[in-house]
């Protein structure tokens, strides 16, 4: 399975917000949209960033209430890994797990079309396992 399907699947809209909005901003706007982490972008739609809920946490630590203030691009993570809708969903868990974060913008000609969480990838696998154990169970008992 692909990350296409997943998106096929979810829908590719993803909440994004700009590098120059507050953290304050970008708080509300999480919690607003119930989800974890927030695509940056400029105004072209190419993503310059991501603010995830453990961005926001360390730089409350850092800086305290002072950190509201702040712009996004100020505590975002600027390294940003993406895939393709083309990258297989072992490849996104493999990315997840090396570089340890549970996001992943889909970018395709420099453009983010979608927004892959580890919840998205855990779904879908255990979906296939359980297909899989099916098609096993039906086989035994045909057999």
């Amino acid at each position: 399975m692909t990350v296409a399907r997943i998106l096929a699947e979810k829908g590719s809209s993803v909440v994004t917000v700009q590098p120059e909005r507050t953290l304050d901003d970008a708080i509300h706007l999480l919690a607003d949209k119930s989800i974890g982490a927030l695509v940056v972008c400029d105004p072209e739609g190419h993503v310059v960033g991501i603010l995830s809920e453990r961005d926001i946490m360390r730089a409350l630590a850092r800086q305290a209430g002072a950190a509201f203030d702040a712009p996004v691009s100020a505590h975002m993570t600027g390294a940003v890994t993406s895939c393709k809708r083309s990258t297989t969903i072992e490849e996104v868990m493999h990315l997840m797990t090396e570089g340890r974060f549970r996001h992943v913008p889909v970018c395709e000609d420099g453009k983010l079309v979608g927004l892959v969480s580890i919840g998205d990838v855990v779904k879908r696998r255990i979906a296939t396992v359980e297909a899989e154990h099916q098609a096993m169970r039906d086989y035994i008992t045909m057999a």
